[in-house]
């Protein structure tokens, strides 16, 4: 709901892709101040902030590697209160569609894998919760972002799958089958989480955009 915020700043990252930081993230800042009650506390969320939004500019910025590596320009990166995403100028063809949506979660998976390995030969303090923060943080958004639903990479990569061995229209159907059954249990999944374990899942899965692609070939 936050991807057409205005841009508070911009900078130029990597290969020379602009980096727009979103309005938005002022709200996700605040509620990590809201929760912080002591000066040790804000210290850690502050560091867990920005192991967050770290790992999520690196996750765009694969996607964008895999675009630019293949000739696509990309116009922007927009990091905002409810994460990233990698903007470029013209669709891809499937074919190259693959490598852009799959290097978001291979970025991901390094960072965690490379967190992990390191983590156990660092001595305690700071740097070793923080190795380990990371390795949790890029774990988490691994697996959320591999989830079977659209937009994530998870729901683009099934369908660019399933077009591999069948015709769009059958590809697109059953990507919207297995959009919608996820969708609807994740619903119950938030109620849970929040009662059981006190975490707040803000992520809702689009239910009319699988129902679309069920009902007809997008």
């Amino acid at each position: 709901m936050f991807r057409n915020d205005a841009a508070l700043f911009e900078f130029r990252g990597p290969w020379g892709v602009p980096v727009q930081i979103g309005s938005s993230l002022l709200l996700l800042i605040l509620i990590f101040l809201l929760f912080s009650s002591t000066v040790q506390e804000l210290y850690y969320d502050f560091l867990f902030l920005v192991i967050l939004l770290v790992s999520i500019f690196l996750h765009e910025l694969g996607h964008a590697w895999g675009a630019l590596i293949q000739g696509q320009p990309v116009r922007r990166i927009m990091i905002y209160g409810g994460g990233g995403f990698c903007e470029r100028d013209r669709p891809a063809p499937s074919y190259e569609e693959e490598l852009i949506v799959a290097m978001g979660p291979i970025v991901t998976a390094v960072l965690w894998a490379g967190a992990v390995l390191i983590g156990p030969f660092l001595p305690p303090g700071d740097l070793a919760w923080a190795v380990h923060i990371c390795a949790l943080v890029n774990f988490f958004l691994l697996i959320f972002n591999m989830l079977p639903v659209m937009p994530l990479d998870g729901g683009k990569l099934l369908h660019l799958g399933l077009q591999r061995v069948m015709r769009l229209e059958h590809a697109t159907r059953l990507c919207g089958a297995v959009g919608l059954v996820t969708a609807v249990l994740w619903l119950p999944l938030m109620i849970f989480s929040f009662h059981h374990w006190g975490l707040l899942l803000l992520f809702v899965p689009p239910i009319l955009i699988h129902w679309r692609m069920l009902r007809r070939a997008a």
